[in-house]
């Protein structure tokens, strides 16, 4: 009876592990995917803006707080990360669009909190024609920064209003670019009305 209850449980287990990501597995790689969903903030719910800063991947100061008065999209990712390589473009496009479209009012940051070499991280990058800056945190400090809103994997985005909280989190990949568009297009909104 135990053998069996054993086996069952290692199955059991076996296909939770085989199932954390859409991808198929990522090896040994400890990659455990969101979601997906959109999490969103009313005004009058949000927390203390967010306190972020650091180096960025090409070494360079970067204080999120100095982008007070814009929305801000943050990006946790890592480039062994299948979502994140995946979703990438669809970030690049966004950036691009929305400077466009409301010129002076947005800004991309990213977080690299996995990677163990800034060069790597600054690879991946341009390879992807990135031109935001990204933030290098490989100890995953900056995590702790976003309180109850830190991802718990990458790659998670969240969006600040203009204040610097949280206005929406989506834990996993960005189900569209339109739904990131929309979001900070409806919290570019928020003040301007």
């Amino acid at each position: 009876m135990r053998r069996v209850a054993r086996a069952v449980l290692l199955s059991a287990s076996l296909l939770v592990v085989s199932a954390c990501s859409n991808i198929g597995g990522t090896g040994d790689l400890d990659y455990i995917s969101g979601d997906g969903k959109v999490v969103l903030v009313d005004e009058g719910d949000r927390e203390e803006p967010l306190e972020i800063s650091g180096t960025t991947v090409q070494g360079e100061p970067l204080d999120v707080t100095d982008l007070r008065g814009k929305v801000v999209v943050l990006n946790v990712w890592w480039s062994g990360c299948g979502p994140c390589r995946t979703e990438m473009p669809m970030l690049v496009d966004a950036d691009k669009e929305l400077a466009e479209e409301q010129p002076d009012q947005v800004a991309f940051v990213g977080i690299n909190i996995r990677d163990l070499a800034a060069e790597t991280a600054a690879a991946f990058e341009r390879d992807r024609g990135v031109d935001y800056p990204s933030l290098y945190d490989p100890g995953s400090e900056t995590l702790l920064d976003m309180g109850r809103y830190a991802p718990y994997a990458p790659p998670a985005t969240l969006v600040l209003d203009r204040e610097g909280r949280v206005a929406a989190l989506i834990n996993g990949a960005i189900p569209s670019k339109t739904t990131l568009t929309s979001l900070v297009e409806d919290t570019l909104a928020e003040t301007d009305g």
